[in-house]
This record gives structure tokens, C-alpha cells and sequence, in this order.
């Protein structure tokens, strides 16, 4: 955690934070050592940047959360739509 803490420029108070409010859980090493994903500290670097902007912590997560809703919806719909144009019957020209 505090090589996280460190690489973000945050104190490991702010992490823990985060994992409190359900935005990051890291997995934990066989020592109980707390082992972020690079997503994972890419959310609490976002995290870190709302709250550095004058956002509270809870809805900076929320914020986060919505925007990952969001992303994952607008991927969904980019994969249905191609879908459906490769099962569309090619339009006649003529």
C-alpha cells in the first residue's frame, strides 16, 4: 500500500478510504499485504484528481463509478450495433 500511496502522490489513508467506500478492494499477498491493479490505481488516481478539484471523496466515487457505468454501457452498444450491420443483408444498388 505505501508503494501505491507513494507512486499517486497520496497518503495510504486515502487509499484505505477508497476501499472503504467500495471503489477499490485490493487483492492481498499470502502476508495480507494489499496488491493494487494498474485499473485499480487508475481509479484512485482519478479519485485523487476530484478531490484535488474540490469534489468530496464520497461523490468523487460515485462519479467514478457513473463514469465506468457509462463506458462499459457505450462499449455494449458499440458491439451490438456492429452485430447487427454484420447480419443486415447487404442493401441493393440499383
Amino acid at each position: 500500500m505505501g508503494r501505491a500511496a507513494e507512486m499517486l502522490g497520496v497518503t495510504p489513508a486515502f487509499l484505505r478510504s477508497l476501499g472503504a467506500a467500495r471503489l477499490i478492494v485490493p487483492q492481498r499477498s499470502p502476508g495480507g499485504h494489499r496488491r493494487y491493479s494498474r485499473y485499480q490505481l487508475r481509479l484512485a488516481q482519478r479519485a485523487r484528481d476530484l478531490v484535488d478539484q474540490g469534489t468530496a471523496l464520497e461523490a468523487a466515487c460515485r462519479i467514478i463509478i457513473l463514469e465506468d457505468q457509462l463506458a462499459e454501457a457505450q462499449r455494449i452498444n458499440t458491439l451490438l450495433q456492429q452485430n447487427r450491420a454484420a447480419q443486415q443483408p447487404p442493401q441493393d444498388q440499383g
